[in-house]
């Protein structure tokens, strides 16, 4: 199948997935006219390929449809990282609670019945659109500058999206059910301002789930850090240009060791030491290991002494 492309401007691009060519054209001509960029899709097959291809702003997804449903269709785009942000909002004339649970179990954000009334769509794209584009923008300063995040559907769970780092991490301390848990148990919580951290532990290091954004309950963002002696090496590496040893060598200055102490943990002599000392001092353009030290924590906040 060949590429699709669209030059789409500043438009709102959406994609409407139907089986019935007269709801596509309803839809299509309500959409256009209020201004909208709109691609259909007539299958779930055709929908992934046309959402994968183009990246929508959001997805009015028919839940009832031969082959593929929709609910299967959520759960295919919810599952590739190009396609997990998209907003999607389910067509249907299913009313009962189980349909209705279903639609939302497979990452949708909201759903409307048919008939479907123009008006009605209108204004829930309006919302979904406005909270996509603030994730979007969330999502786009955090990937700039290293951060680790992700953003999760609170009532199932699910991440929607998440950094590099933030990835690396889940995976290395294998926190996927002890995060998923959590978003569980603070989703049922009233006041959310008393929220504690998440804390993963694999051997001497700590994964710190802290969440940042929880007040809309489409979309949470929280933040994740971690401690640990190797973790707070590479932080003063990142942060201060430093080789490894004169990072390993202010790491354990800042924890308060003496310079013998630092040489027994290091292997190496209390002279040698003192230089990687020195050079430190000049990078970070202070004079004392008093100074080094404290600037060193106010960079990197969760250096414990």
């Amino acid at each position: 199948m060949a590429n699709i492309n669209i030059n789409r401007g500043h438009e709102t691009l959406v994609l409407i997935v139907d089986d019935v060519l007269d709801n596509l054209a309803v839809l299509h001509d309500s959409l256009a006219e209020s201004g909208f960029a709109v691609l259909v899709a007539n299958s779930g097959k055709a929908a992934l390929h046309t959402a994968k291809e183009t990246q929508p702003d959001i997805i009015l997804l028919d839940a009832i449809m031969p082959e593929m449903d929709g609910f299967e269709v959520c759960r295919r785009l919810k599952a590739e990282t190009d396609t997990q942000h998209i907003p999607v909002i389910f067509m249907t004339g299913l009313t009962e609670a189980e349909h209705v649970v279903a639609g939302f179990a497979a990452g949708g954000c909201d759903y409307v019945t048919k008939p479907i009334r123009p008006t009605e769509v209108l204004a829930r794209m309006a919302a979904h659109l406005q909270t996509s584009r603030q994730m979007h923008q969330t999502r786009g300063a955090l990937d700039a500058f290293g951060q680790a995040a992700i953003a999760v559907t609170p009532s199932t769970s699910k991440i929607v999206w998440q950094t590099p780092l933030a990835r690396q991490w889940i995976e290395a301390y294998s926190a996927n059910t002890q995060l998923q848990s959590w978003v569980n148990r603070l989703f049922e919580v009233v006041d959310k301002t008393t929220a504690m951290p998440l804390t993963v532990l694999k051997g001497d290091g700590r994964l710190i789930f802290t969440p940042v954004e929880i007040q809309n309950d489409e979309q949470w963002v929280i933040l994740l850090r971690e401690e640990s002696d190797a973790a707070q090496i590479d932080a003063l590496i990142a942060t201060f240009k430093l080789t490894r040893r004169e990072a390993e060598v202010l790491y354990w200055a800042i924890k308060g060791k003496t310079n013998r102490d630092i040489g027994d943990i290091l292997g190496t002599s209390p002279r040698t030491v003192n230089k990687h000392l020195e050079h430190v001092f000049a990078k970070l353009g202070v004079e004392t290991r008093t100074a080094a030290s404290a600037l060193a924590r106010s960079k990197i906040l969760n250096i414990k002494i």
